[in-house]
């Protein structure tokens, strides 16, 4: 009901705007200042698990996003993801884990789904099938979604059905609960967090930097 959603809902939408004034609070501070910044980012470890990821594995970057399929933020973050793997290319390893919240009744069986359809290659159309029918994610829909790609209905209904991948979408959340994820979409570039649909240009200064420590390294 309204009432059961309305608390978790009104938490995430206020942390969200706290993260993202804060974040631009600083970034107007640097720039107005001479700031030199001597501290280390903090830095988390997030496993990349057994997940699915684009690009080179052995790249000198990696990035982890926590996503939800049914929040809008994560599907407004969809162009900036594509762009920065566009511009990167091999530089960079990045890795979608699941992290579906309660409020959000069709995110976890979306992310399973997707999981299916990846055990028959096709998990990174189904996803963007997703992205692009947020709004009509039911059961009824994914099961079009798979019929679209012309994926093996059977093979893909047993896998739902016997819920082959809902242990994996549960480790992905309790690992980005250990990280510190709250809200969704969550990166983490080298285990330096970002949270939040963030300008594209946020993004590169992070991966920027994890690539001149490299160098250095």
């Amino acid at each position: 009901t309204l009432e059961e959603v309305k608390g978790p809902i009104k938490q995430q939408m206020f942390s969200r705007k706290a993260s993202i004034y804060r974040n631009n609070l600083i970034d107007r501070l640097k720039s107005e200042a001479k700031v030199v910044v001597f501290l280390e980012a903090p830095k988390v470890e997030v496993s990349v698990d057994d997940d699915p990821s684009m690009g080179n594995k052995n790249a000198a970057v990696t990035i982890v996003e926590f996503t939800d399929y049914q929040c809008p933020f994560c599907a407004r973050a969809r162009p900036t993801v594509k762009q920065l793997i566009a511009e990167y290319g091999d530089k960079v390893h990045y890795v979608l884990r699941d992290y579906p919240l309660d409020f959000h009744p069709n995110a976890k069986k979306a992310a399973e789904a997707a999981q299916c359809a990846g055990d028959q290659g096709k998990y990174w159309e189904f996803s963007d099938l997703i992205w692009a029918n947020q709004g009509t994610i039911d059961p009824a829909n994914l099961k079009k979604f798979a019929a679209d790609l012309k994926l093996d209905p059977k093979k893909f209904d047993d896998c739902r059905d016997q819920g082959k991948y809902t242990a994996e979408v549960e480790k992905d959340f309790a690992d980005g609960n250990k990280a510190g994820v709250s809200g969704t979409p969550s990166f983490f570039i080298n285990g330096t967090p970002i949270f939040g649909a963030q300008p594209l240009e946020k993004f590169k200064e992070l991966v920027d930097r994890a690539l001149e420590k490299g160098k250095k390294s």
